[in-house]
């Protein structure tokens, strides 16, 4: 018998109960390319099944790690074909000129791999990350293998903490997405810091120059 769930894992019962696999690899598919999707918490309670006996922990982990991978690659190529255009089209209204939006560029494809691995980590980034490195420009090989390294973390941590935790993962799911808030706030100031020292630089050679 498939063990209850808590807190906010239990609405997936009834989804892994009618579905299971298919439910895993459609959700976290469809979340890694923007659909607002509970890809994360659908793997945590399919590893609570799999801790059960409901499921196959090894299955349950394949199953995401290529629905993360083919999910964001679909965000990458939705990117890379229509966001410049849209971009360059409409983001001067939110003040992203194209000269900017350049420096963007420039920074995602020197740094990109890095972002790309610990957004999977974190809400929001995980579903964007994917659009964001198209549309930056970044190379699809090097996407896709920072992509699948943050996949197989991603799935790895929290197929294998679901696991083991069984139904506590409630309360291990809340301490640690309490931190990622930490996390999100870390990383915007370390990337303002990185494009605050390019700027710099940038400066300095310019004044070199004249």
């Amino acid at each position: 018998m498939a063990p209850p769930l808590p807190g906010p894992l239990a609405h997936l019962a009834p989804l892994l109960e009618h579905y299971g696999y298919w439910a895993v690899g459609a959700v976290v598919f469809v979340e890694d390319f923007g659909v607002p999707a509970p890809g994360e918490t659908i793997l945590i309670a399919a590893g609570v099944y799999a801790g059960a006996g409901e499921l196959n922990i090894v299955l349950v982990g394949v199953i995401a790690f290529f629905a993360a991978v083919v999910g964001d690659n679909v965000g990458y190529l939705i990117g890379r074909t229509g966001g410049r255009a849209f971009v360059h089209r409409w983001g001067r209204y939110i003040f992203l000129t194209p000269e900017r939006f350049e420096r963007a560029e420039k920074f995602f494809q020197r740094h990109g791999g890095k972002i790309v691995t610990i957004a999977r980590f974190v809400e929001g980034l995980r579903q964007a990350n994917g659009i964001i490195a198209g549309t930056s420009g970044m190379p699809w090989l090097r996407f896709l293998a920072f992509n699948a390294l943050g996949a197989a973390l991603w799935v790895g941590l929290w197929a294998s903490v679901a696991y083991f935790a069984g139904t506590h993962i409630g309360v291990i799911y809340e301490e640690i997405s309490r931190y990622q808030r930490y996390v999100l706030i870390a990383l915007g100031v370390l990337i303002a810091a990185l494009v605050a020292r390019r700027l710099l630089r940038a400066r300095r050679r310019r004044r070199n120059q004249e």
